[in-house]
């Protein structure tokens, strides 16, 4: 597994991190277990997986629980990256950044990874209250010199709250979503994060699985599991991305990969990226995205893979 240094750390991230939202049980369907979600961190270790990236809000603290359990003593020797400042409010999730509440939520995390110092702690979402930039940066310096974590990133930011931020407390990461259907971080975003020096932990590069070349025709979901109510998977908007997705699949064919390791590929390989976040189930999926790391190095490849994406365009509303 190929990795990169995070910007400013010591932190060495294989290019494709365990993205742990789905093992929490909550919003994924009913076919997740604990031993499913077990076999799927173990099969990450085995693929040479350094880092894991999860958060309160996925099942509530079920993420950090299950990948406490899976990972056992070989906890501390990966990486582990969870997020700040979502809490639950009348069944739903708000992000809430007040000094009390992110001492509250960094003390509670520490408590279900079983562990004294994050790794990288990360704000999920800015936040939904009107708290200052000032109060919540400030408190989580202040958490910083106490040991609680070592570094600190951000999440959906825009390039003007990076730099606000940067001028309250260093930070060294930014995590947004970015795939071949969302190309939202190209532009003054990536601009703005490359020249600060971030990282960019790049979320949603399957696009919830639309880009897996799995869907061949229009699916339906249970209502346990979001997708069941994401247009995305409806009307237009699926039609597009499965024919982007079966050009996508001609692609992987060739070059002797899954579909799903040349979407998560291409994230990878793209200027400014440092690492790819790829959610899995079940070691079978863990395989198929590892395989991605093999290709980031291939120019030619993405050369390709950007003249099939420039033939569908945009994804349409």
């Amino acid at each position: 597994m190929l990795t990169r240094r995070l910007p400013g750390t010591d932190l060495d991230l294989s290019v494709v991190g365990f993205g742990a939202w789905a093992i929490g049980e909550k919003w994924w369907g009913d076919d997740v277990t604990e031993a499913r979600s077990i076999a799927a961190v173990h099969a990450a270790l085995d693929h040479g997986y350094t880092w894991f990236d999860t958060a309160p809000v996925y099942g509530w603290g079920r993420s950090e629980a299950v990948l406490r359990k899976a990972l056992g003593p070989r906890l501390r020797d990966v990486i582990v990256a969870t997020k700040v400042g979502v809490r639950e409010i009348d069944g739903h999730a708000q992000s809430t950044l007040t000094a009390d509440w992110i001492r509250q939520d960094v003390d509670a995390i520490r408590k279900r990874l079983g562990i004294e110092t994050i790794d990288l702690l990360q704000v999920h979402w800015p936040c939904e209250l009107g708290t200052p930039l000032e109060e919540t940066f400030g408190a989580l310096d202040t958490l910083r010199t106490q040991g609680a974590f070592r570094y600190l990133g951000v999440c959906n930011y825009g390039a003007d709250d990076l730099r606000a931020i940067r001028a309250i407390t260093p930070i060294v990461s930014l995590q947004t979503g970015y795939s071949l259907l969302r190309r939202e971080l190209e532009g003054p975003l990536r601009d703005t994060a490359m020249a600060l020096d971030l990282g960019i932990l790049a979320y949603e590069p399957l696009c919830r699985g639309l880009l897996s070349g799995k869907f061949t025709h229009t699916p339906t979901f249970p209502d346990t599991d979001l997708r069941s109510r994401d247009d995305r998977f409806r009307g237009r908007r699926f039609l597009h991305a499965k024919a982007l997705a079966d050009d996508l699949g001609k692609v992987a064919r060739r070059v002797g990969v899954p579909t799903a390791a040349v979407a998560i590929g291409w994230a990878a390989a793209q200027p400014g990226i440092t690492a790819v976040i790829a959610g899995a189930k079940g070691p079978e999926q863990v395989a198929q995205n590892a395989q991605a790391a093999t290709l980031v190095g291939q120019g030619r490849l993405w050369d390709v893979v950007g003249r099939v994406a420039a033939v569908h365009g945009g994804t349409p509303r």
